[in-house]
């Protein structure tokens, strides 16, 4: 082999040595090799679906298709971290400025695509962040993935067909309607979906933001939650935000676990609760006659 390119450059400094250079074309061959291309950093798409779920944004794992298809996952938007949460070595973990950042800006961009905030609704926002490895390398997208879940008290995904996109608005079939707790003592055991016009005792009534406080006071201050709640109900039902309101409904809520708190959900999902006698409509505009003092 090394004979063979011996040759081969002494022949080729010979042709040069010898003849010119055709017109058009100059002597210097560094000039004529392309530049290389810059390499380009894997960012996922968005308006796909996924057969599974991924906490940790894998490429391995990464097997996007049609939401035409039977999935179970569906990523509405890509952004791109900014800021503090960016400079850091690793990607953000829960609870720090880059996952509330991203956290945020999923909410904002799903809402918008659902039609009404995802918490009023049967379904689940997971924020997907680069591996550590494609991390180092440059990647700062996230990956906002909505789910449908199987109720409010069972978080399994199910297996769907279709886009997500519009799911809160019009008819909205995965909207929270009526219900009727299955209580345990003075906890809520479940919350049995049913239809407003068939008798029931509870209506969701709305999201509430809750301040941004500590978990633990949070938890401690539920005195706070429950006239939050009674505020939604008076403005849902149309009846006076007062001290009446003890003798109209009580409520029920829950609120985001602890993980989904540090990482900046405050969404405290409200229900009106009538005990004592039998509900068989929507309490939705109904004023001092359908929701009286009692």
């Amino acid at each position: 082999m090394r004979r063979w390119l011996a040759a081969f450059a002494g022949g080729a400094a010979l042709a040069l040595a010898g003849c010119g250079a055709p017109a058009g074309v100059d002597t210097d061959l560094i000039d004529d090799w392309p530049a290389p291309v810059a390499a380009q950093q894997f960012v996922p798409a968005a308006d796909v679906c996924h057969h599974s779920s991924q906490q940790v944004g894998f490429l391995s794992g990464y097997n996007p298709m049609p939401c035409t298809e039977a999935h179970r996952v569906e990523t509405m938007h890509v952004g791109t971290l900014t800021g503090p949460g960016a400079e850091r070595d690793a990607p953000p973990p829960a609870g720090s400025v880059g996952m509330r950042a991203a956290q945020a800006a999923c909410d904002t961009e799903v809402n918008k695509a659902l039609g009404a905030d995802w918490r009023s609704g049967r379904l689940g926002v997971t924020v997907v962040l680069p591996s550590p490895q494609a991390w180092s390398g440059g990647a700062r997208w996230y990956r906002c993935d909505v789910t449908e879940i199987a109720s409010i008290d069972d978080t399994a995904v199910d297996l769907r067909t279709g886009s997500l996109r519009g799911a809160l608005s019009g008819a909205a079939p995965l909207a929270y309607r009526c219900f009727n707790p299955k209580l345990v003592k003075d906890d809520v055991d479940e919350m049995v979906p049913v239809s407003c016009t068939a008798t029931h005792h509870a209506e969701f009534v709305g999201v509430w933001q809750a301040p941004d406080v500590t978990y633990a006071e949070f938890s401690r201050t539920i005195k706070r939650t429950h006239r939050a709640c009674q505020s939604m109900i008076a403005k849902y039902a149309k009846v006076p935000d007062n001290s009446q309101l003890d003798f109209r409904a009580g409520t029920i809520y829950y609120q985001p676990y602890e993980e989904e708190w540090k990482n900046g959900n405050r969404g405290v999902q409200c229900f009106l609760w009538i005990s004592d006698r039998n509900l068989t409509r929507s309490m939705k505009n109904a004023g001092n006659k359908g929701l009286p003092v009692t």
